[in-house]
């Protein structure tokens, strides 16, 4: 049985601004209308009817429920991570969970923020790996390269396996200098490491007990502890926590005998820059891909995106330029794996434009800043069908709601009443309160919040229908 196991982590820095920390880039409609996620699930129609276990960060758990629910693949299971570990424990938990469920399960690790633009060819390479994999190998996907890339580890592989597709691996190469990758392309046994891998559950578990067993260890407290939580499972704090973060290659693939590569052509990408992005995108007679509104002047081999507003360019080369509602990014081609350096800034003046949109998507629909300044914050909100907001109060602001469109049920101390479109109301500071839309149509207000302070931990919450905690930030 194959089960696809998603792998949805990811800090959002390396195609900032358009992915942050709460939204990266697997969250993100890049080359075409669905999210690098969405199209990680596309690509396994017809390979499997396993519904998939997708691995996430907690705080991204309802931006991934919903991506997925829009496109009927709500049977996903998802499970937790309270903090990042990296792949070697990530795979761990899936093949601990998949054994519980399945236990002749073969797990396949994709992760969620790859690009693959033909899909016919990427299921005959999993299909390939699946004979390899059920006869005992660890079996990873190596891409044949086309250029001399230093971004990318690389497999080496020269002994073929009898009466299959796969090669024995020979050695995982770190990522070379431009010399050295020029040399594994003439040379032609070396793949690009994609980062996806085929195994089954029960093996992995074997070969890591006897390479790391430190990391088992804590996967299996961590996954015998797991909670239940709504549509999620959430792993054991502690126990994750106290797991040694390493990536899969590092921690079993290098030593293993039983390493196995498939060769893959199938269009493969990891997105990891800009310029990575001016590749696979259509382009124009002057080689520039352009996206939103923009204008262009003497403008060759460059990437223009707009999100918000006009955005004009003139005289640029191989330059990278990205709009968004609260920054741009201006950039040459050669110097976008540098995006990095300026998260890393952003992050040390604790700046929100390293964390989030001025949309922020909520597990009952987003809001939107539309202004502050010292004192006050105007939000556009947005509240889906059905949905409710917490029962909650403020200690430092007070707010005031201008319904414009939809219908509101409004909780306001003991008070619960019904407002509609051009109908307002006033939240005193200190009163419990609670915003629903009873309706069958998107409820859509203006919020004006007033006080000494504006912070979104400002929040005491009495009741919550998504689980969150009741107290400060939580996404």
């Amino acid at each position: 049985m194959l089960l696809p196991v998603i792998l949805s982590g990811g800090i959002g820095s390396r195609l900032w601004p358009l992915s942050r920390e709460h939204y990266p880039k697997q969250l993100l409609s890049l080359v075409g209308h669905h999210s690098l996620l969405q199209d990680t699930f596309e690509r396994l129609q017809g390979l499997t009817d396993q519904a998939p276990l997708v691995i996430c960060n907690e705080a991204h758990r309802f931006l991934v429920a919903e991506q997925l629910r829009s496109i009927q693949k709500s049977k996903a299971h998802i499970l937790l991570e309270p903090v990042g570990r990296n792949t070697a424990p990530a795979a761990a938990v899936a093949a601990l969970w998949a054994l519980n469920q399945h236990p002749q399960a073969i797990l396949l690790i994709l992760p969620a923020d790859h690009l693959v633009l033909d899909r016919h060819a990427f299921q005959k390479a999993i299909i390939a790996g699946l004979s390899l994999a059920k006869t005992g190998h660890l079996v990873t996907f190596g891409v044949i390269p086309h250029r001399a890339e230093t971004g990318y580890g690389y497999i080496k592989a020269t002994q073929p396996i009898a009466e299959t597709q796969g090669y024995r691996v020979d050695a995982f190469v770190e990522k070379p200098d431009l010399a050295t990758a020029e040399s594994y392309v003439q040379d032609g046994h070396y793949y690009w490491n994609s980062g996806l891998f085929l195994f089954k559950a029960s093996q992995l578990i074997e070969e890591l007990d006897l390479y790391a067993p430190d990391i088992v260890g804590a996967c299996r407290q961590a996954v015998d502890n797991a909670l239940e939580d709504h549509d999620f499972l959430r792993l054991d704090e502690a126990s994750f926590r106290s797991c040694p973060s390493n990536s899969l290659d590092y921690a079993l693939m290098e030593y293993t005998d039983s390493a196995a590569v498939i060769p893959l052509a199938a269009g493969w990408s990891d997105v990891g820059a800009w310029s990575t992005l001016w590749e696979v995108c259509p382009q124009d007679s002057d080689h520039n891909v352009i996206l939103g509104d923009v204008l262009t002047d003497q403008v060759s081999n460059s990437y223009l995106r707009s999100e918000h507003r006009l955005l004009a360019a003139l005289g640029l080369d191989n330059h990278i330029v990205v709009e968004t509602a609260d920054a741009v990014l201006v950039a040459h081609k050669d110097h976008v794996q540098n995006v990095k350096n300026i998260v890393a800034t952003l992050k040390q003046q604790a700046r929100l434009e390293a964390d989030l949109h001025r949309k922020v998507y909520r597990p009952w629909g987003y809001y939107e800043t539309i202004d502050q300044a010292s004192r006050f914050q105007v939000k556009r909100i947005t509240v889906n069908p059905g949905a409710s907001l917490s029962l909650q109060m403020h200690y430092h602001r007070s707010e005031h709601w201008v319904i414009v469109k939809g219908t509101a049920e409004i909780t306001r101390g003991q008070e619960i009443f019904i407002l509609s479109e051009n109908q307002s109301t006033y939240i005193p500071l200190g009163i419990k309160h609670r915003l629903a839309n009873p309706g069958k149509l998107p409820l859509e207000l203006i919020e004006i919040q007033s006080g000494s302070y504006l912070g979104e931990d400002d929040i005491i919450r009495f009741d919550d229908h998504y689980g969150r905690s009741l107290t400060g930030f939580t996404p």
